[in-house]
């Protein structure tokens, strides 16, 4: 047993995990986890759950309705991340660079992947990188590499106003050389697709994730699974659809395939999670959806056959091992909630957590 050092916060956390059923305890030192009893620990819990800090594997921060977003906005929507439980935000694509928020122990942790990467006239204005000519998006893939902490983002569809319709924005070639770009630099590679066209060549050029999918098909995603291609469903942006669709009165083609991608959307995710597709929740705030809304993400994973169990795990413990972040284990940041009731039974608990513990500070 370690002996408590004078005038430092020590604190001495036991409950359950709820994905074990075993008892933890927890020592937080200077930030960080022990499992090795320290004497002298203050015991700020005793009883109750215990999971890792939540994960949001699809967020933005550095992007609002109408941009320009600063970095002291962005640190404000990061904490409205906090204080809903996301202690870890994968953050797919910003036009701000938020690397400042790091050195901010009330803000979740950060694994970034730059900028959106487009065509001109192929995706929101300003967002990201439009490339004049596609050929050139292999050496921009290595750029935005750099860039980031380990990932980066492609727009892999977005509406073609000469067809009205969802098109791919980039040929199999292209992709083939995008992503062993990316991996040459040790970066995985993600992109956002909404509708079907752009998923077949995404899926065989072997990019690490789809962000929302709607446009999936069975074969698809066995592909997924063969090639361990995991999603991020994004289901509380894709109840935005609709609205989207009503707003493109000039494409009724596009329209029409939004809502049907809309109606569909619980029936592919069901789909998805039965043939063993990898899934994390991500609520893709930023733009339509508000930040600190993770558990609304966790609500609706559950509702489309998760279940609150696995559902918390695709949230939690899931998303943490995948991006190689801690989970509670010796020497892991001390990013953790607390609750009362079992998460398991009951997923409004997590609205109420007793603590929540940020770089081994409690959130008040």
């Amino acid at each position: 047993m370690t002996e408590a050092v004078p005038d430092r916060d020590i604190r001495h956390y036991r409950g359950i995990d709820p994905f074990t059923d075993e008892q933890i305890d927890l020592w937080v030192v200077d930030g960080f986890i022990t499992r090795e009893p320290v004497r002298g620990a203050e015991t700020a819990a005793d009883g109750g759950w215990i999971i890792p800090g939540l994960v949001d594997a699809h967020n933005h921060v550095g992007i609002a309705p109408g941009l320009g977003v600063t970095i002291e906005q962005a640190r404000r929507y990061a904490h409205a991340d906090v204080r809903a439980g996301t202690l870890l935000i994968r953050e797919v694509g910003s036009p701000l660079d938020t690397h400042p928020l790091d050195g901010d122990s009330s803000c979740p942790r950060f694994i970034r992947s730059g900028k959106h990467i487009a065509r001109p006239k192929r995706y929101l204005r300003d967002y990201g990188v439009d490339l004049e000519n596609p050929d050139d998006l292999a050496a921009e893939v290595t750029r935005q590499a750099r860039d980031g902490d380990g990932w980066v983002k492609l727009v892999g569809d977005w509406i073609d106003r000469e067809v009205g319709d969802l098109a791919p924005l980039w040929t199999r070639a292209q992709l083939d050389a995008a992503v062993a770009a990316a991996h040459a630099e040790g970066a995985r590679i993600t992109a956002h697709v909404f509708g079907a066209d752009a998923l077949p060549d995404l899926i065989a050029a072997g990019v690490d994730c789809i962000e929302h999918g709607t446009g999936l098909t069975t074969d698809l995603m066995d592909a997924m699974v063969e090639r361990s291609i995991a999603l991020v469903p994004t289901l509380i942006q894709v109840e935005n659809f609709p609205g989207i669709a009503d707003g493109a009165d000039r494409f009724p083609t596009y329209q029409a395939n939004m809502r049907k991608l809309y109606d569909n959307a619980g029936a592919v995710f069901a789909a998805a999670r039965e043939a063993g597709v990898a899934m994390f929740a991500g609520t893709d705030a930023g733009g339509f959806v508000e930040h600190g809304r993770i558990v609304d993400e966790i609500d609706a994973m559950a509702a489309v056959g998760f279940g609150a169990r696995d559902a918390l795990y695709a949230a939690s413990v899931a998303p943490r091992r995948w991006l190689g972040a801690g989970v509670l284990e010796e020497g892991d940041p001390a990013d953790f909630l607390v609750l009362a009731e079992d998460p398991r039974v009951d997923l409004t608990t997590l609205r109420r957590p007793t603590e929540i513990v940020c770089s081994g500070l409690t959130v008040h």
